[in-house]
Order: C-alpha cells, then structure tokens, then sequence
C-alpha cells in the first residue's frame, strides 16, 4: 500500500462518515503519516474511524467532527488489539518491517465462527471474483467509480486475508466490521455507476415481486427488505461477491 493510496482511502472514509466535504488540515496530514510510520495498517485505521463515527452517532454532540484526530484514540486502540492478535505470529507491518514474534503463528480457529481455512478459503474466492468483476467491466471500456472500488476492494480484501492468516488469535468480529465496510463501499459504487431512472427501473422490478406481501409487512420492514432485494440484484448484475462471513 503506498503512501498515496494509504492516505486517500483514509480521507475518502473520513470525508464520507463526517457527510460533508472537508480538507484535512496539515495536522490531519501529519497524523496519517504518523500511523503509516508507526505500522498502522489501512484496515486498522479505517475500522478505527468507522468505530469513531458510529460512537458519535450514537451520543449525538452538538460540535461536528472537523478534525482526523478526533479519530486518533480509536484507531490506536484498533491497532494495540491488532499488535496483540500477531503476537506470536511472524509478520511484518505495512511498512515491511519485523514486528516482535514469540513463535510460529497458531492454525488454531479457537473462537471463530468457522475454521481458519474455510474463513481464508471465502476470502480468497471474493477477492478472485472482485478481480473477476473488474476486469469483465474494463473489457468493455467501463473504467469508472466501480472499476476504482472493485480494484480498492481488492487490495484491502488481500491486505485482510493476510492479517487472518499470520495472526495467532485472529478477531473475527473486527473482520467481519472491515468485510462490511467494504460491501457499502462496493454498494454505492453501484449505485453511482448507474443513472437514477436505471435504479428506478430496476427497483420497481423488485417492488413487483413484493407487491403480494406488503399489505403483510410494516412499513419499515417492506422498505428494508426492498432494499436488500435491490442490492442483491445489483450486486448479481455487476458480478460483485457477498463479503460478509454470514455467506461464507
């Protein structure tokens, strides 16, 4: 991950969380150097700003955030949990460099949902079929917003699938916060990639196939399932893999 790429995917998500656009400042700057320097892997710190705003949005403030550093302690604290999790393992940061080993890394699946293997074997196929998707949109001109998010996707997906496999008490909880950042990126990329009366369309679509049980649903359950029903369909158009290990 270079340092361009390391910084932009963490003002994107920044930027995105805050709902309003604002340039970071030199200290915000500064203080995303100071996590690459210190070894803070991209996951970490965007789980960590994830974790931030959902917390702010839980106990709503009167002031905005307007700085990265309101996220600082949140993504430090991501990357102690992380460190302690590749105790033991051998593993190098984002930098390349050696982080304190105690021993080989553990096979153990202790605590997971599933085994190891079956965990690294699902994220393995998603990120070959979200090279799959990617490529399949190129080679046919469409180097857009998608194609960006697909290849984003991709590499994160990669970087994680690492993490997972070197570490000796590996979190699926926080793997599983990171898989799901990652579908809402690919799910407004698709939408974005589409024009509103397509959306349109297609959600009508969808809306006809419920039509004989809305009468049966509340109001804030139709609406959500009619939106699940129009993601999956979209996700299945544009050849974009369920992430989440509820589909592993």
């Amino acid at each position: 991950m270079n340092y361009f790429n390391y910084y932009t995917e963490i003002e994107d998500t920044f930027v995105r969380r805050r709902g309003k656009h604002l340039l970071l400042s030199p200290m915000d700057w500064a203080l995303i150097e100071s996590w690459k320097t210190m070894g803070v892997p991209l996951h970490v710190a965007l789980r960590g700003i994830e974790r931030s705003f959902d917390s702010h949005g839980v106990k709503p403030r009167r002031r905005s955030v307007k700085s990265l550093m309101y996220c600082q302690e949140e993504v430090e604290a991501q990357y102690a949990e992380w460190l302690d999790a590749q105790r033991g393992a051998s593993v190098s940061d984002v930098n390349g460099n050696a982080l304190p080993s105690n021993g080989n890394a553990s096979a153990r699946s202790d605590g997971l949902p599933f085994p190891r293997e079956a965990i690294l074997a699902h994220l393995s196929g998603s990120g070959a079929a979200l090279s799959v998707a990617q490529t399949a949109r190129e080679g046919v001109g469409l180097k857009d917003e998608l194609s960006e998010a697909l290849a984003r996707a991709a590499a994160r997906l990669d970087e994680l699938a690492g993490d997972f496999a070197r570490a000796e008490r590996p979190n699926a909880e926080a793997l599983e916060d990171s898989l799901s950042n990652l579908e809402e990126l690919l799910d407004r990329a698709i939408r974005a990639s589409l024009s509103p009366p397509d959306v349109a369309a297609k959600r009508a679509r969808e809306e006809e196939s419920l039509r004989s049980y809305r009468k049966r649903m509340e109001r804030a359950t139709y609406e959500a399932t009619l939106d699940n029903l129009l993601a999956k369909r979209l996700r299945e158009e544009c050849g974009v893999p369920r992430l989440s290990l509820f589909h592993l």
